[in-house]
């Protein structure tokens, strides 16, 4: 039973990774680093929790259905990630800003205002933790590691999938990649450059968003985790992109190893010194591969041609 409950709990945790990677995978797809993610993921579960505070007040019924409540707070956390995105490409598409120094401002910005709508909620009674059992859905009534694989679960899985066949079989996804690869090339061939990098990256910050939410109702039975526990995962997200080589396909087998390494120390009965050891795990296995990719050299393991270089249209 102790491995099962252990499985169940890396998908879990390994399901915040995937979202956060998918989104920045179609990020950098057209092009834009956004090392902003840690803090787009923290403004989403807080707009989503936000929400929820709105639909359930304090000492009173809900005010919607259960399955609307939840639609309605992930509308509220895509549209609150999708917000950082138009921010983020404000400056570094029409401003042409560093984007690496861009990504580090999100991340900081992000935080802090995270911890702003946090506390804020915290002193009307943190009305949104009355939504746990409907993010929890179908299985909120179990107790063990089941709990919380909830429906957001499978609707990250079903995202990488689509983000997949979006990206590798349609039309949209042949633009996208063109920008990523050669903006100058995709602008003379007719395709609205600025369009796709503010596009893919406002949806990209969206699902990242739904990362956080997924982090504060399902896994940490809405805690938000004042620690800065949730820029950590976004970290390491963005180093997710790297292990799974740009492909959301696989992200989802990749996410589920994150959570394996990133759990793997609380089912171990050892010193406290070596259990942070193997909190670095993720973090080596990336190196790892960053040095493997870096050897093999092949085309397909490297990133977009133009990722974190600014397109300049007169350079063209």
């Amino acid at each position: 039973m102790k491995i099962i409950e252990f499985l169940l709990s890396a998908l879990a945790i390994g399901v915040t990774f995937l979202y956060g990677s998918t989104g920045e995978i179609i990020t950098e797809k057209a092009g834009h680093l956004n090392l902003g993610i840690p803090g787009i993921m923290g403004i989403g579960a807080a707009c989503g929790c936000a929400a929820l505070s709105v639909m359930i007040p304090a000492g009173a019924d809900p005010l919607l259905p259960a399955w609307l409540i939840v639609i309605l707070a992930l509308l509220a956390t895509l549209i609150g990630g999708a917000l950082m995105g138009l921010l983020y490409s404000f400056l570094a598409v029409t401003l042409r800003s560093n984007q690496n120094v861009t990504g580090l401002a999100m991340t900081i910005f992000g935080t802090g205002l995270t911890k702003y709508i946090f506390n804020a909620l915290e002193k009307k009674d943190a009305a949104y933790l009355r939504a746990l059992p409907f993010f929890r859905f179908p299985f909120n009534n179990t107790s063990s590691a089941l709990q919380y694989c909830g429906i957001l679960v499978f609707i990250g899985i079903g995202v990488a999938i689509a983000a997949s066949i979006i990206l590798t079989r349609t039309r949209v996804g042949l633009h996208l990649r063109a920008v990523g690869e050669s903006p100058a090339t995709a602008d003379a061939a007719g395709i609205n450059v600025v369009l796709y990098k503010y596009l893919a990256t406002s949806i990209g910050c969206g699902i990242c968003g739904l990362g956080g939410v997924f982090y504060v109702m399902d896994w940490t039975f809405g805690t938000w985790a004042n620690d800065g526990a949730i820029e950590g995962l976004g970290w390491l997200a963005v180093a997710l992109v790297i292990f799974a080589l740009w492909k959301p396909i696989n992200a989802i087998l990749g996410s589920y190893l994150f959570g394996i390494l990133s759990t793997v120390y609380m089912y171990i009965s050892t010193s406290r010194s070596s259990q942070e050891l193997f909190k670095m795990l993720p973090y080596l296995v990336t190196i790892v591969v960053l040095i493997v990719i870096s050897l093999r050299k092949k085309r397909e393991y490297q990133a977009p041609e133009s990722l974190g270089i600014p397109y300049f249209r007169e350079d063209r």
